[in-house]
Order: C-alpha cells, then sequence, then structure tokens
C-alpha cells in the first residue's frame, strides 16, 4: 500500500523517531523503526551504541541470534556495524492486533564470549485500510419499528492499531436514518443505525445507505459498506448470546474439524424472527483461515494447523442474527496451549578442525548453542555427550555450551572422533535431537621411527658379489605423511681402521643393506653396522640399530703344510730304525687350513710309496706308521707322498714328499746325504761320498756318544738333514686352531735339538714318549717369553753335542715366531715346548745336559 499524501514534516518526525535508542540499565538496547521499512536500511549502529570496535566484528565472529521467531527480519553488517533490516516487516503479520511489536535479539560476539539483548520496536503505520465483513450489510426492519429504533451494523476491521485505527463513520444522507457511533468494551467503535423517521412499507419497502469508515491516520484510508434495508413487519427483539464473553483453550496441533467451542444464542421472536444463524462479525485473516463457524450450531471448529510456536491466542467476534436481521455480538477469546512438540535443535555456532594432537586439556574446540521453540518446562533443555571421548559440554552463557577436550590426544592411536551430542528437554513425553561433529586429529612428528628388531644379523658367504645386497631393516614411523617417512643412513664408524662404508652401503628409502666390496673370511669374521632411521618431520627425530654381519667360510683354501717343508724349501729326512716293529710311529705331517669347519677337516693319504704295504698314515692324525716290521730287505731309503685333503666343497689338497732312512748306525749317515741330494749332479755325489769317508773318524765318535744315550733314554733318534727353519710365511696372520680338526692336537711331544749354524747343521727330533703325555682335562703352563734365554743342546756335522747358552735376542726369528704360536717342539732353557703348545721339564722327556 503507498503512503498517499504522507507529509514531508511527519516522514521527518518518524524518521527522527526510528533512530531513537534507550540504554536500559543492564547494558542492552532498544531501538524503534516503522514497519514496512525497505530491506537493508540501517536501524542503528551497533559498534557506536554499545562502545565496540568494528575493526573485531568479523574477528569476533558477531551474529544476531534471536529466540521464538523462524523468520529473520534484522541482521548486522559486519563491516561497519549497522544493524540493518534484513526482510521487510509487516506489523499486522507480526503482532496482529498487539498494541506493542518488538523484534528481541541477541548480539553474540566471541573471544571473549559476549551476550548484549537487543530490542526492536516495531511501529504500526498507516498501511491498511478499515474492511468490513461483508461488501453488503442486508437489515431487515419491521414497519412498526419506532422512532429512535436502533441497528448495530458490522465493525469493520482495519489491521492498523491506534490512531491508525478506525477513528470515524460517515453514513450517506437519507429520509430515514441517522448514523450513531458507538464505543465498546475494548475500544473498539461500531456504528448504530438510528431510525429517526418511520418507515412504510406501503410507501417505501427498500433503502439502501453507503457507510463509510475512516480510520486516523496519515493519510487517512477509508472502507465502505452497502446497507441494505428491507422493511418488514414488526420484529422487536434479536437474539442474545448465552455469554458476552467465551473464553477457551485450544491444544496446539489440534486436528481439522475439531470443535473449539460453540457459542449459542436465544431469540425470543417466533417464526423467521426467532430463527438465528451464526457468523464471524469481525475477525482477522490469520485467524480466518485456521477456524470456521457453523452458520446453524455455533460451533467453531479448527481448519488450519494450529501451531502455539506461531501465534499464542486468537481473539474473535461471534455474530447471531435472527430471521429479521437483528444481531447480538460475543466475543470468543482462543488461548492455544503448548504441547512438547518441537525437539531441541543444535546449533552450531563455532568449530576448529582439524585440532592438533598435542592441544592440552581444557582447549575450546568449539561453541555449541541449543534452542527450544516450546516454552516454559518444554523448552528447558539439558545437553550432554554419551560417547566415551576426550571432550566434554562446559554450559556457558543461557543455552550456549563450549566443546572442550579432557585429556591429551594421540593422533596415532585415534585420528578421528564423531562426537554425538544429545539434546533433550524437560517436556512430558521428553524430546530430544543429536548432531555428530566429526573432528579430525592433526599430526605432529611426536613419534620417532621404531626397528621392528632390536637388532639383526645376517650372514654372508666369502667372496660375495660387490652391490649384492646383504639384508634389510625396517623401521616404522606412526606419524603422518612426511613426519612418518623414514629416510635410511649408516652411523660414521671403523673396521679395522677402515671406514664402514669401504664395506657396505645403504638403500635411504628401503633399508636394503648392500656390500660395496667382497669379503674374506680369512681377514676378519664379522663386524658391526650402526643404521640410522630419521623421519622428515621437523625437527626429525631418528633412532638406530646395530646390524651384526657375520662372514662364512668357503673353500678358498688349500691346505698348508707345515712340516715336512713343502718343496722349493730345504729338505728333511727321518731315520727309522731297524728293529722297528709293526705301528710304530715314524713321522708325522702336519697341516693347517686357513679355512674353517669342516672345510678345514683334514685328511692324510699316501699316493705314492716305494713299498706300498710298509708304511701306513692317519687319516686324521697324519701320523706315519710302520704297517709292518721293518726287515733288512727293506730298501734303505724310502720316499713317500702324501696327499691332505679338506672336507670342503669342492675338496683342496696340497702333497709333500717324506723322506725316510732305515738305519740303526750313524756311520750311515753319508748316504742320508746321498738321498738328499740324490737328484743332484754326480760330481756332487762324489763330493759328499768324499766327505763323508773323511769323516769318519768323527762320525764314529759321535756314534759312540750316542749309542750311550741311546742306550740310557732307549729312545731311537731322527735325523734330519739341513736346517730347520719352517718360516713364519707358512702360518697366516690370520690362521686359528679349529678343535677336532686334527691338524695340530698331538697326543706326542717332541724333544729338539737346534743350531744356529750354517745348513749342514743338524735338527734332531727324539722318540715320542705316550707315556708322558698330560690327559686331556690336565693343563699345564705355557712357556713364557723369559725362558727363550737359555741353554740350546746343537749337534754340528762332525756328531759334536754343544751346549750353547744364548740370549734371547740371538735366537733366531723364526724360532721365536714358532714358539708364540705353539707350531713346534724345541727346548727353551730346562723346558721343552711341546706341538701342543705346553711346556715340559726336560727330565721328563728324557734330555739331559751335556
Amino acid at each position: 500500500m503507498g503512503y498517499t499524501g504522507f507529509s514531508v514534516f511527519t516522514f521527518l518526525f518518524r524518521l527522527a523517531f526510528c533512530h531513537c535508542l534507550m540504554r536500559i540499565s543492564n547494558g542492552d538496547l532498544s531501538y524503534s523503526i516503522p514497519e514496512e521499512m525497505k530491506r537493508g536500511s540501517v536501524i542503528g549502529n551497533l559498534v557506536k551504541d554499545l562502545g565496540l570496535d568494528a575493526k573485531r566484528l568479523s574477528g569476533r565472529k558477531a551474529r544476531l541470534d534471536m529466540d521464538g521467531s523462524r523468520q529473520r527480519y534484522c541482521d548486522i553488517n559486519v563491516n561497519t556495524g549497522d544493524l540493518i533490516v534484513a526482510e521487510t516487516i509487516d506489523r499486522e503479520e507480526l503482532c496482529g492486533p498487539k498494541v506493542s511489536c518488538s523484534l528481541k535479539y541477541e548480539l553474540v560476539l566471541e573471544k571473549p564470549l559476549e551476550l548484549h539483548r537487543i530490542n526492536v520496536q516495531v511501529q504500526d503505520i498507516n498501511d491498511n485500510s478499515p474492511r468490513f465483513p461483508n461488501a453488503r450489510i442486508d437489515l431487515e426492519i419491521q414497519e412498526s419499528a419506532d422512532k429512535g429504533a436502533r441497528y448495530p451494523l458490522d465493525e469493520p476491521h482495519d489491521s492498523d492499531i491506534g490512531l491508525n485505527g478506525i477513528q470515524s463513520y460517515s453514513l450517506e444522507r437519507n429520509a430515514y436514518f441517522i448514523l450513531d457511533v458507538q464505543t465498546s468494551s475494548d475500544g473498539g467503535k461500531y456504528g448504530e443505525l438510528v431510525l429517526e423517521k418511520e418507515l412504510d412499507r406501503e410507501q417505501q419497502q427498500e433503502v439502501t445507505l453507503l457507510l463509510t469508515a475512516v480510520d486516523g491516520g496519515t493519510p487517512q484510508r477509508s472502507g465502505t459498506v452497502v446497507i441494505h434495508v428491507t422493511v418488514l413487519d414488526a420484529n422487536d427483539n434479536k437474539p442474545v448470546f448465552s455469554q458476552t464473553v467465551y473464553k477457551v483453550c485450544l491444544p496446539e496441533n489440534s486436528p481439522t474439524g475439531a470443535v473449539v467451542v460453540a457459542v449459542s444464542a436465544s431469540d425470543e421472536d417466533e417464526g423467521a424472527n426467532g430463527e438465528v444463524s451464526y457468523e464471524f462479525n469481525r475477525i482477522s485473516d490469520k485467524a480466518a483461515k485456521l477456524f470456521s463457524i457453523d452458520k446453524k450450531t455455533g460451533e467453531i471448529k479448527v481448519q488450519g494447523p494450529i501451531d502455539y510456536e506461531e501465534n499464542t491466542e486468537y481473539e474473535v467476534r461471534v455474530q447471531a442474527k435472527d430471521g429479521s436481521g437483528l444481531a447480538g455480538n460475543a466475543k470468543v477469546m482462543i488461548e492455544i496451549t503448548d504441547l512438547n512438540d518441537n525437539a531441541p535443535v543444535i546449533l552450531i555456532k563455532s568449530f576448529n578442525n582439524p585440532i592438533p594432537e598435542n592441544v592440552l586439556p581444557g582447549t575450546e574446540v568449539g561453541i555449541i548453542n541449543v534452542q527450544d521453540e516450546d516454552s516454559e518446562g518444554n523448552r528447558q533443555v539439558r545437553c550432554s555427550i554419551q560417547q566415551n571421548v576426550p571432550f566434554k559440554l562446559n554450559p556457558s552463557i543461557k543455552n550456549y555450551y563450549s566443546l572442550i577436550t579432557t585429556g591429551e590426544l594421540d593422533r596415532e592411536i585415534i585420528s578421528d572422533y564423531n562426537i554425538t551430542i544429545t539434546a533433550t528437554d524437560e517436556g512430558s513425553p521428553p524430546l530430544s535431537s543429536s548432531k555428530t561433529i566429526h573432528v579430525s586429529v592433526s599430526d605432529v612428528n611426536d613419534n620417532p621411527p621404531m626397528f621392528e628388531e632390536q637388532s639383526y644379523s645376517t650372514y654372508v658367504t666369502e667372496n660375495n658379489k660387490p652391490g649384492s645386497s646383504i639384508c634389510s631393516v625396517t623401521a616404522r614411523d606412526p606419524d603422518w605423511r612426511q613426519n612418518g617417512t623414514v629416510v635410511y643412513s649408516l652411523l660414521p664408524s671403523e673396521i679395522n681402521g677402515v671406514p664402514v662404508s669401504s664395506f657396505v652401503s645403504i638403500n635411504g628409502d628401503t633399508g636394503v643393506i648392500h656390500a660395496v666390496r667382497a669379503f674374506d673370511y680369512e681377514q676378519f669374521r664379522n663386524f658391526k653396522v650402526h643404521v640410522v632411521a630419521r623421519d622428515n618431520g621437523s625437527p626429525p627425530l631418528s633412532s638406530n640399530v646395530t646390524v651384526s654381519v657375520f662372514i662364512t667360510d668357503e673353500n678358498d683354501n688349500s691346505p698348508q703344510i707345515l712340516y715336512p717343508a713343502p718343496a722349493g724349501n730345504s729338505l728333511m729326512t727321518e731315520m727309522v730304525p731297524k728293529a722297528a716293529l709293526a705301528g710304530s710311529l715314524v713321522s708325522k705331517v702336519i697341516a693347517v687350513d686357513a679355512d674353517s669347519g669342516q672345510n678345514a677337516w683334514l685328511s692324510y693319504h699316501i699316493v705314492k710309496s716305494i713299498d706300498p704295504g710298509l708304511f701306513s698314515i692317519g687319516i686324521h692324525s697324519g701320523e706315519i706308521r710302520a704297517q709292518r716290521d721293518i726287515s733288512e730287505s727293506d730298501s734303505m731309503k724310502q720316499n713317500l707322498v702324501i696327499s691332505v685333503k679338506d672336507n670342503g666343497q669342492p675338496s683342496l689338497s696340497t702333497t709333500c714328499d717324506v723322506y725316510l732312512l732305515i738305519s740303526d748306525n750313524l756311520a750311515e749317515v753319508p748316504e742320508l746325504k746321498d738321498m738328499t741330494y740324490e737328484d743332484s749332479s754326480k760330481l756332487t755325489s762324489y763330493l759328499i761320498i768324499g766327505l763323508v769317508s773323511v769323516s769318519t773318524f768323527f762320525l764314529t765318535f759321535i756314534i759312540l756318544i750316542l749309542a750311550v744315550r741311546f742306550c740310557r733314554s732307549r729312545k731311537p733318534r731322527m735325523l734330519f738333514d739341513g736346517a730347520v727353519a719352517i718360516p713364519s710365511a707358512y702360518f697366516p696372520p690370520n690362521y686359528a686352531e679349529v678343535d677336532g680338526a686334527g691338524t695340530l692336537r698331538s697326543s706326542y711331544n717332541y724333544d729338539a735339538y737346534l743350531t744356529t749354524g750354517s745348513r749342514t747343521s743338524d735338527f734332531k727330533f727324539v722318540r715320542s714318549y705316550n707315556d708322558n703325555t698330560l690327559p686331556a682335562d690336565q693343563t699345564m703352563t705355557r712357556c713364557p717369553d723369559t725362558l727363550l734365554e737359555g741353554s740350546i743342546i746343537t749337534l754340528n756335522t762332525a756328531g759334536e753335542a754343544n751346549e750353547v747358552s744364548l740370549h734371547s735376542s740371538e735366537i733366531p726369528p723364526f724360532v721365536r715366531e714358532l714358539f708364540r704360536c705353539g707350531r713346534m717342539g724345541y727346548v727353551c732353557g730346562k723346558y721343552i715346548l711341546g706341538l701342543n703348545g705346553l711346556c715340559h721339564p726336560i727330565e721328563t722327556v728324557g734330555l739331559y745336559s751335556v
């Protein structure tokens, strides 16, 4: 509706009135605005009126909340702080006939949480014209009606209030009636036709009048109705209601067709003049959609949805007319009672998601608001979290709750939470609603990589291919993305003084360890590598693990013969008594193998012999024994080719020559020279024979001495030609004895005579004494280095025995080497060192001082 004739003065007055505000004692604001303001119109500035900071409105999430309304009429401009009209406000639609019409809002600010109540009073403007219930009023008046008779007219309805409501009536000039305006008990104005001149049906049967209702607004608005008067015979009684005012309570959600109330009016006239019909006399547009009346019975029934939250009461006027048009009026007050038909509504006002896993207990995650459109106890709401989650709701202002953490979070255990919030009102029966909030926990680098095992062990066969993988280590990091990405590296260290990177490398992504070079079991048998697993977090976290690499042996070393000396070195010859019986120990082959395990298990075999049936060799001990008794017919010179094999796959072997001389007489020693150098030139043989002949005298003397000693000790002796110099090169630097291999373990002790002389010096072993061997469970003391300083008995080419006192510094280096390694027996001072590395006094083996 337009504002026809709206003066500039009135507009300015109302505009000034709209923007006046009042500060209430508790800090709330009240504004007054006219209805029908355009959308976007500014009501007032909240920043200025409340003393707020306009720049922080957006950061504090300023918003307007409204209780008890499903329609939003006002809003806030967070950039300027202006309170503006969001939707056009129709006061009549919003408040109906109520004098006071207001919108109540709550201004909510966060960080910190702040609440201001804002009351917007909606003032009425004259935007509605008076409207009669019917376009035509039919009256039937008896012609006998007395002058001054009054006939109430239908009261028009004006949705505006106050001055904008109906203020006056005017009746078209006529000869019979005048209009008298009456005021009802509730302040309403209605017109009555007053008969000023008696009717004469014979002169005029019908009278038509035009009634105009005018309101007091500016500009004025009016409504008209045609009054049609039919002149009848006399009807002097009008219907009378049983009650002037009917009050009734109607529950909301009442079904269509339910009877609200039945009004009743009686007319004392008879016939048609006493027949009463009912109709609404004055009713609002909204009430007209919800209620209907039965014209005959007067029952008011429900014809639309009744909702307490829409309106809590309705007022209607009911008119009862008789057949002659006389009417009586009554008021019906319908109060709507509330039912608990609205479940609480959970609103998320603020929510932080995701949240880091290292937040402290008590951290605010979000703000929850719970609303219920019901009234009184039906709108009292309890809000809770039923699940076992590390969150809880703390009541705040009014129906606001803070969602806070109650414990420590760990994304690696639970990365997501579905928090179900349940709100229940106190109605009967109670209604509830639930809302599930999904909270994600963001990752923090709080877990170092952890290896699947505390330590790793791997076995690698020697002579491996460089670049081949040795083993793989795996570390797990339960963190997310780059915090859980693991990179492997080697911790810098050294193996025998060489950087570990020279031996192995590691793939930083997969943790696979590769060999950089080929390994040699004989150089080193194991080493350790320290692997670091580091994540990509900030700061990065790491952990270490030790990888033990064990090198397994391959059969890549042939047996090495320590005794007798291999071909190419000095030759050795052993004497065998002619009276040797079957089973007598003749000699022994000593060999070692740098490999280990079964690769170092050695076996001895005679592959060539001058007399195949004369000697045999222990397959595991290497001891050469006579298979039968020695006879005169046996050749004096015996040559055996011994093969030493290991137990590897494939097997490796080495051969050596063993020279034996069957003789009891030292006079036959020159023949030894012949055997030793039988492969030399004939001239050399003649010189040796001549030399032996010349030395017969000396040899005879030596033989006599030796014979005496032989008789006393009863030990057969074996004479070795040449210096017994077993270089230390025969012993690998990394050689280690293998128990049970049979390479160096012997039950025989040998007495030795050493010489520091030339190549022609002699080295003599005395026969073994098995009965002097210590049991396996006993231990003898190893000779200390100081025992190297003492007497050494030598035998020169003339057969003379000499005792030479030597300082340890004068002992040949190879002898000292043998002593430390325990590889060969020799005399040290008054002790003799056996092949088993143990020291024995000279007396126990039959040696006597010269």
